[in-house]
């Protein structure tokens, strides 16, 4: 195979040139080519008046080390057949089925990497199956009557499946492509295997996840939802069983994949003695800005242009005192929804569909948070929590998303503020241009009522940073709702370096809720990784 990098196609030019201009790099005839792939697809809109498409594509022909000889430059590449190495299954027999607690991405994919090897495992999750999860969810954002074991965050597909499927990740793995691949093979467009900053979207991504749930189940697997992990029996440091719905099931290996907002599971594993720390993340609000903005900031006269998607941004921005500020999980032409997993708790997050044809582009805008926070405010929320207790940020994340419950007025109504009145500490009287999408509803307030000074402070100086980034950026009647807390695990559970607890033989921390993931791709393979770690050690 040759893979021919940085082949550049003007935005009006048809993807058609593609086959052309990668044959005359390589000095041959496109008919030459015996098959022909796009790697990578991203674009270059430095110049906002000369948008440009930068390809990386590999194709196959005859005679490939006698092409490249004859050409010069590094764009061009002969790409050894890599030989797969031989897995090691391990030796040890099991006595039961591996269990999976989750079927968030992590969940999933351990149980598919299981399941395709024989090992038939058994999934346990605490919410319903993705059809009936999404009528809960509808009532909620409709009525504000939560279900507090089947919402935004708990439920198959986990709390990616109601975000955007957005599938980027900083880690190189090549697990990565096994995943693209799975979701692809399972309804996801083909396209997310090489543009630049793939998403399926969550109408797309429901129908995924119940795909690879009825490939598990075909290989093997069981799937049972409605399905609460209780309590793990230990006996000599060892999983001996685990508790279900008040039923005990033998199990001596376990995946805990159980996502960022699991409290109640973080409280269990505490009491149980299973060692952990807490974690930085960051808190927040959901900034909405009109679509239209965004893309003419981002593509200028070419913001209607048929070839561009919606736009999007990233931003960031250190503080006078040291803070990280910046945007996350940016949602383009979606909305901002309520996510809320705890009575009396409000949290938002953001959604799109796959086509990211809404009104409102909106993003998390987020400060960085850490344990000396969490000491230093925890007479405000829970005055007997030990300063070292892994639980502390989890705590610290409750008091103010119950500050937000009330500061929204009750019932899961949302605070919100416009930027113009935030910088001035103005409480809004009326909208502006932008409507927010947030529902159940919203109320006017002052975002200080439910985040620290401190986060207030550092969102005010990271806005007048990314005016200047993005020229309007602090549009006066853009929307800021409150409040985001679950941009990550505010606590790590620690595991050696076969992905195996330190502190309980058998148990396998996975994922984003054991702090070891950022999003879907890098859950996913953190999933494959702890599955493969099993297999290493059991035989079927």
């Amino acid at each position: 195979m040759i893979r021919i990098n940085n082949i550049i196609l003007d935005i009006d030019e048809d993807l058609e040139n593609l086959k052309n201009k990668a044959a005359k790099k390589l000095k041959v005839s496109k008919e030459s080519f015996e098959s022909f792939k796009i790697l990578r697809e991203s674009i270059d809109a430095r110049k906002k008046d000369v948008i440009k498409f930068n390809y990386s594509v590999e194709v196959k022909c005859k005679n490939e080390s006698k092409i490249i000889s004859k050409i010069h430059g590094k764009d061009a590449i002969l790409e050894k057949n890599k030989e797969e190495e031989r897995f090691q299954f391990g030796n040890e027999k099991l006595k039961h089925r591996p269990i999976v607690i989750g079927t968030g991405p992590c969940g999933m994919f351990a149980a598919l990497t299981l399941a395709e090897n024989g090992y038939a495992p058994l999934v346990i999750e605490r919410g319903e199956n993705v059809e009936k999860r999404t009528e809960t969810v509808d009532n909620f954002w409709k009525t504000g009557v939560l279900n507090t074991e089947s919402n935004v965050q708990f439920g198959e597909g986990g709390a990616g499946t109601f975000s955007d499927g957005k599938l980027t990740t900083r880690i190189k793995d090549p697990r990565c492509t096994y995943v693209l691949e799975e979701f692809i093979k399972s309804g996801a467009p083909e396209e997310i295997g090489y543009v630049g900053k793939p998403h399926i979207g969550t109408d797309i991504l429901k129908k995924v996840v119940k795909n690879i749930r009825e490939r598990i189940i075909s290989l093997g697997g069981e799937v049972k939802f409605n399905s609460k992990l209780e309590d793990i029996i230990i006996k000599n440091d060892s999983i001996e069983a685990v508790v279900v719905n008040g039923a005990e099931i033998p199990c001596e290996c376990l995946v805990l994949a159980i996502g960022h907002s699991s409290r109640d599971t973080y409280e269990m594993l505490h009491k149980k003695g299973i060692f952990m720390d807490p974690k930085p993340f960051a808190i927040g609000v959901r900034i909405e800005h009109p679509q239209d903005f965004i893309n003419e900031s981002q593509y200028g006269k070419y913001k209607n242009h048929p070839r561009l998607k919606a736009a999007d941004y990233k931003l960031t921005h250190t503080t006078k005192d040291k803070r990280g500020v910046y945007s996350f999980c940016m949602c383009p032409g979606g909305e901002v929804v309520a996510s809320s997993s705890e009575d009396e708790r409000l949290v938002c997050n953001g959604m799109s569909y796959y086509k990211r044809d809404l009104e409102n582009a909106n993003a998390a805008l987020v400060v960085t948070v850490n344990s000396e926070d969490f000491k230093a405010s925890k007479e405000l929320y829970n005055k007997d929590i030990s300063d070292n207790s892994p639980l502390i940020g989890m705590e610290f994340q409750r008091y103010y998303e119950h500050l937000a419950y009330l500061a929204g007025g009750g019932n899961y109504n949302a605070p919100i503020q416009l930027v113009g009145d935030f910088m001035k500490d103005t409480v809004s009287s009326k909208l502006g241009s932008v409507k927010p999408s947030y529902t159940p509803g919203y109320k006017f307030a002052s975002l200080s009522e439910c985040l620290p000074p401190y986060v207030i402070a550092a969102l005010k100086e990271g806005l007048v940073n990314f005016d200047k980034k993005i020229t309007g950026y602090m549009l006066s009647d853009a929307v800021m709702t409150g409040i985001e807390t679950r941009t990550s695990a505010p606590l790590k559970i620690t595991r050696n370096e076969s992905l195996e607890s330190i502190s309980l033989k058998g148990l396998y921390p996975s994922g984003e809720g054991a702090g070891f993931a950022g999003g879907i791709i890098s859950a996913a393979v953190d999933g494959v990784k702890s599955a493969e770690s099993i297999m290493r050690k059991y035989k079927i």
